[in-house]
């Protein structure tokens, strides 16, 4: 197949082209800067760069490289700025689907997210809504995920990887990351707190989410949660993680948490033959996998 991968320089992309390349896909990436472009050659793809706010540009792209399915894999996450990722959600995915359209592309796959599901008392399958009636700061990220969802089913078929949070190279969670300067005691470093509570989360290595989108090609419209087989207690994993990270443990803290916090199921993501790498975080963080 012919793909599209928008993000191709992120966490994920970067490790997602070279799987592409090696499953005998022909790969045109695109990254919105000259750096980009190149580590996108020198992974072996073809290259393009086009900001994907920019619509004109976009629709060019994805002209010129007249896919058989696009990768939507595009955060704006480097500076911490929730609006920033929230507007590439919103009018990223608009403009990419718009082009996609017009290029005659009729597979997407695209990244979202496994923590916008209603709050409930376990963790969340397929089945769960998003959370219709979130107070803000949440009210913004789950309205730019349902956008991003909406968006994307407009083409003919559309697999949402509704990913764990992301761990590994490259992101918050790895040695250096925001999420250890946090533990360290610098907080500006990292967007929102961290508390070893009974907030339940879901992980799932950048490696495996890699692998999850390249298996999307072949699934059936629909969202997938992409996630490890242990949602966890904060209390659970973050001294794990800070084992690893060689930072601080926090104390643990009685209760806390939001409704919504409760994990999700990847029931169905192994249903269609998705296996990770790392089943757990726990082998993730202590296998130093991240």
């Amino acid at each position: 197949m012919r793909i599209f991968v928008a993000g191709a320089t992120g966490a994920v992309g970067r490790l997602l082209v070279p799987l592409l390349l090696k499953a005998g896909h022909e790969v045109t990436g695109a990254s919105r800067t000259a750096e980009g472009t190149e580590l996108v050659r020198c992974m072996g793809a073809s290259a393009v760069r086009a900001d994907v706010l920019d619509a004109d540009a976009v629709r060019r792209a994805v002209a010129d490289a007249a896919p058989d399915a696009v990768l939507h894999q595009l955060t704006d996450l480097a500076g911490a700025d929730g609006r920033a990722n929230i507007r590439l959600r919103r009018e990223g995915t608009r403009n990419l689907v718009d082009a996609a359209h017009a290029a005659g592309v009729r597979r997407i796959v695209a990244q979202s997210v496994s923590w916008a599901y209603a709050p409930g008392g376990t963790p969340a399958d397929e089945s769960v809504p998003l959370d219709d009636s979130p107070e803000p700061p949440r009210a913004s990220m789950v309205g730019g995920i349902r956008a991003l969802e909406e968006t994307v089913a407009e083409l003919g078929t559309a697999v949402v990887l509704r990913y764990g949070i992301l761990y590994g190279p490259g992101t918050w969670y790895a040695p250096g990351g925001a999420v250890a300067a946090a533990l360290r005691g610098e907080p500006a470093a990292f967007l929102g707190g961290i508390e070893a509570n009974d907030a339940v989360s879901s992980f799932v290595h950048v490696a495996d989410a890699a692998s999850a989108a390249v298996a999307a090609l072949g699934w059936p419209s629909g969202p997938v949660n992409v996630v490890d087989d242990e949602p966890a207690r904060g209390r659970e994993w973050l001294p794990v993680l800070a084992g690893a990270l060689g930072v601080p443990a926090p104390e643990p803290v009685p209760g806390g948490g939001e409704p919504w916090e409760r994990g999700a199921l990847n029931s169905r993501a192994r249903s269609l033959g998705w296996t990770p790498e790392y089943p757990t975080w726990r082998e993730g963080f202590a296998g130093q996998g991240i």
